[in-house]
């Protein structure tokens, strides 16, 4: 198969509960509505991850773009992923930088050079897994132990969007409703429907908070005039940071790099 080369499948496929390969494709339309998904379903992780460790999100999600196109083109176009924010670096990165939460992280610099260091044995991971495949992974990390390190991960940073998204009563009502009309879509539909379970139970939710806020007054009016003014094209305020490589033993000193003086934008 080729990089761009997919055997295309008709919707009814998911109708009759089929599933999609990683060499086929639906028609192009419905192939963009589940981008559009993926999307919405990645944003929201891809941009706490950061938040969380005082990080810049539009880097992260401006590194995340290139980081998934770089892995699309490596894989031949055959491993329909996406590489968001990692949240395994959270907790290391707060107790490193003793981040309050709250605001840029003025310490990021002592956690970016085992952060770097962690993406070095990555890719030394990777030639290695070229080298000799994946089976002494699968005996080292069996389903069971990665699918526990993962719900654990899950549980323990449950609690922090419900905290911190809500600001008022109202609010924790809307998270609620966003997760009930999800699942009512999950249930009750079916097919290509069913499928873009998201995407369809934002929407919902989003017109009721519309109804409810807009209409009826009863929390804070959507306000779109941030996104109908914001620029087409933009680069983080910040690219460069202090790099502290003590931390990892690498060099006992800092390299330090200017800040860029780029404007700030969407990735």
């Amino acid at each position: 198969m080729g990089m761009l080369d997919w055997t295309e499948k008709s919707a009814e496929v998911l109708q009759q509960g089929g599933v999609i390969g990683p060499d086929e494709r639906l028609p192009w339309p419905q192939t963009a509505v589940m981008g559009v998904q993926h999307v919405i379903a990645m944003f929201g992780a891809t941009v706490l991850a950061p938040i969380l460790m005082g990080f810049d999100p539009n880097i992260a999600i401006l590194m995340s773009g290139i980081g998934t196109l770089i892995f699309f083109v490596v894989t031949g176009g055959k491993v329909p992923s996406y590489l968001g924010s990692s949240f395994a670096f959270i907790g290391v990165v707060i107790a490193a930088t003793a981040y309050a939460g709250k605001g840029p992280n003025a310490n990021i610099g002592v956690a970016l050079g085992g952060i770097i260091a962690c993406g070095a044995l990555y890719t030394l991971i990777g030639v290695l897994v070229q080298v000799i495949g994946t089976g002494w992974i699968e005996r080292f990390m069996p389903p069971v132990v990665t699918g526990a390190v993962v719900a654990v991960i899950g549980l323990n940073l449950a609690s922090i969007p419900v905290k911190n998204m809500a600001a008022s009563n109202f609010d924790s009502w809307m998270q609620l409703v966003t997760f009930v009309s999800v699942g009512l879509v999950a249930v009750l539909t079916r097919g290509m429907v069913q499928r873009l379970l998201i995407l369809v139970g934002l929407i919902v939710a989003t017109l009721i908070y519309a109804v409810l806020t807009n209409g009826l007054g009863l929390g804070k009016p959507m306000d779109l005039s941030g996104l109908l003014n914001a620029a087409w094209f933009g680069a983080p305020a910040q690219l460069f940071e202090l790099l502290h490589l003590r931390m990892v033993g690498i060099w006992p000193a800092k390299v330090s790099a200017p800040a860029s003086s780029m404007p700030s934008g969407a990735a």
